[in-house]
């Protein structure tokens, strides 16, 4: 079976990618191939894009204006990756326009009502995608599907759309799919990123620039402290409008979301969305931190020659206390009986039964249906389906018993077994 390469300070590059890096890097020594990554020519290529300027947000630029300086100043990007943010960035702006040119037109969508849905909060690594896919297998319930975060608003004149089937995004994230399967491998053993299954609604933080998304793509620690001392208010305000706006698209049962960026702002979810029941999920810090370090420093190399795993420890370091902290602090503030506890040993020994609680939690039925969907993305989706992910703490420069001191108070709340 195929293993995960840990030799994170030399990322692997296609042959081809490899080429094109050199050729875009001489273009760029006589100033041709730099990828430009101004906010005004990203806002500005984003609207000749969309056709249209509204983006609904006059704080919107200065969180761009901030982000693309970080990138700038401390990414380390390799041309190609220069090229990969631009355009990732000017396809954010355009759909972000084109939700905006709808909400204009019907200013109705913004009275979707959200109504009790079910987020799914953890460190990275403790289960919340195997919890949050099985979940997402009942029919009875609306989740987010890859293809649809990436592109919320389809764009109304594509001539792509006269030469395929069905919404055109789904093939665009397809395409893509595979495009990060010719580019990091190593990636799909780690977290698979398949266009129809369940991701992360962090994503859609990106559409209003409040998300967390760059600090797991790249190295951007000024935007990163910067973001965590905002008001985060206005931007579950503006991940409701997304939703609100997605909903209205495409109608469902109650939301199934999942992501560890709700850790840091659960008073804000709450307070967001009066009915929401949060599930979280638990596991040792020193295992999840070597864990996602790795599939951290997996993700910086697509985009950049220069990963430091020492660097990408200290940071995950940092935030998962943070993460930690602020979720413990919500919680101590909050009904109790808004939140459930799973632990990642029982999720992996018996999936159903952890189900089934939930569902019991809920106070909603477990139909035979759902059950039996379930069962058969479990049967589908085996433990190392793509590979075998092998990572260590030291090689991130994080000691085991330093972790286990810095979340032992954690620990004993949450009964968590060391790892």
């Amino acid at each position: 079976m195929r293993a995960t390469s840990t030799d994170y300070g030399r990322p692997y590059r296609p042959r081809l990618l490899a080429w094109l890096n050199r050729a875009l890097d001489a273009g760029g020594a006589v100033g041709l191939g730099r990828a430009d990554l101004r906010a005004d020519s990203l806002l500005g290529a984003a609207r000749e894009r969309a056709g249209l300027r509204e983006l609904g947000d006059p704080s919107l630029p200065e969180r761009l204006g901030r982000l693309v300086d970080a990138i700038d100043a401390e990414a380390g990007l390799h041309p190609l990756g220069r090229w990969m943010i631009r355009e990732r960035l000017i396809g954010t702006l355009a759909n972000r326009l084109r939700m905006e040119g709808a909400v204009r037109r019907r200013p109705a969508i913004l009275d979707q009502r959200i109504a009790a849905p079910v987020f799914i909060v953890g460190l990275q690594r403790t289960g919340t995608t195997v919890l949050h896919r099985m979940l997402a297998a009942d029919p009875g319930r609306r989740f987010l599907p890859s293809w649809e975060a990436v592109n919320i608003a389809p764009a109304p004149a594509s001539p792509l759309r006269r030469l395929v089937a069905g919404d055109e995004r789904l093939l665009l994230a397809r395409l893509a799919e595979a495009a990060v399967r010719y580019m990091a491998p190593d990636f799909f053993a780690i977290h698979p990123v398949e266009a129809a299954a369940p991701e992360e609604d962090v994503l859609l933080f990106d559409y209003g620039l409040w998300s967390t998304v760059p600090e797991a793509m790249m190295r951007v620690p000024s935007f990163s402290r910067w973001l965590e001392e905002q008001d985060d208010r206005p931007a579950y305000a503006d991940y409701r409008r997304v939703l609100c706006f997605l909903q209205w698209q495409r109608p469902g049962g109650p939301w199934v979301l999942k992501t560890p960026h709700h850790m840091e702002h659960l008073e804000a979810l709450l307070a967001t969305f009066p009915d929401a029941r949060v599930v979280q999920t638990h596991r040792d810090p020193a295992t999840v931190l070597a864990s996602f370090c790795s599939m951290m420093a997996h993700s910086r190399g697509v985009f950049s020659d220069r990963v430091d795993p020492g660097d990408v420890g200290r940071h995950w370091l940092h935030k998962a206390q943070r993460m930690v902290a602020r979720t413990t602090r919500a919680r101590e503030a909050s009904d109790g009986a808004r939140f459930l506890d799973v632990r990642y040993e029982g999720l992996v020994a018996d999936p159903m039964r952890e189900l089934r609680r939930v569902y019991e939690w809920l106070g909603a039925p477990l139909l035979p249906a759902a059950e039996a969907a379930m069962e058969r993305w479990r049967r589908g989706n085996p433990q190392h389906k793509h590979g075998r992910h092998r990572y260590r703490l030291e090689d991130f420069g994080l000691d085991r018993g330093e972790v286990s001191r810095a979340f032992a108070e954690y620990r004993e709340r949450f009964g968590i077994p060391q790892g």
